[in-house]
């Protein structure tokens, strides 16, 4: 009888092994998951645009955020037009015709959250992230986003209201602390770029990272 048991054990081994190869597999893959890319959206497409410079310091300010990783989006790398698609918007990427919509539905689409990254124009935030924004409405819906604004007037804080009842509409996950960087014209060089955005922005540094922080708990409350 124990050899018969023997046996049995030995054959039932490796299905065993394989068991839990296979749920070590499962758990991995679990891990991977767990690694939500949050797209940083610079709103304005100025040549002389000093976003890409605020977007790069945000980034330093939360790359180290757990199981979140972040890729800056461009929108003037994209080529956007003024919407002349001849479906709406929600009614489905399948009725896409241009090539320029379907890119950037498949970018915005591979994306779990946001961050809309705005300047302020005329206190208002730019026609350029509008246009952008409303090209697409499922790839947008539910997810969720935070807003952080700069401008030389209380850091742009206008123009994140209105972005904010816009995205409202796609019924985003919106964090409840939008930072707001306020310029002065002490922090720009001759060329209008900024000279020292760690020293500059310090002050906001916190207020950055707590939503940012509240970004990714929506994340992990969404998924």
């Amino acid at each position: 009888m124990r050899f018969i048991f023997g046996i049995l054990f030995i054959m039932l081994s490796p299905l065993s092994v394989k068991g839990q190869v296979a749920d070590h597999k499962s758990i991995e893959y679990k891990k991977e998951k767990l690694a939500y890319k949050v797209g940083i959206i610079i709103g304005s497409t100025r040549p002389n645009k000093i976003g890409r410079q605020v977007a790069e310091w945000i980034l330093t300010q939360v790359q180290e955020t757990p199981n979140v990783k972040f890729n800056l989006v461009e929108i003037e790398d994209w080529k956007l037009p003024l919407f002349n698609e001849a479906s709406l918007p929600i009614e489905g990427p399948k009725l896409y015709t241009h090539e320029h919509t379907k890119r950037w539905s498949q970018e915005i689409a591979s994306y779990d959250g946001y961050i809309f990254l705005t300047p302020q124009y005329n206190c208002g935030y730019p026609a350029s992230l509008k246009n952008a924004i409303d090209y697409l409405y499922i790839e947008w819906k539910s997810k969720p986003a935070a807003i952080i604004s700069y401008g030389f007037q209380e850091g742009g804080e206008k123009a994140a209201t209105q972005l904010r009842q816009v995205l409202e509409c796609f019924k985003m996950k919106l964090t409840s602390i939008m930072p707001a960087l306020t310029l002065s014209s002490s922090m720009l060089n001759e060329r209008k770029k900024l000279k020292n955005t760690a020293a500059d922005f310090k002050p906001y540094q916190e207020n950055v990272k707590s939503a940012v922080t509240e970004l990714a708990e929506n994340l992990r409350l969404e998924h």
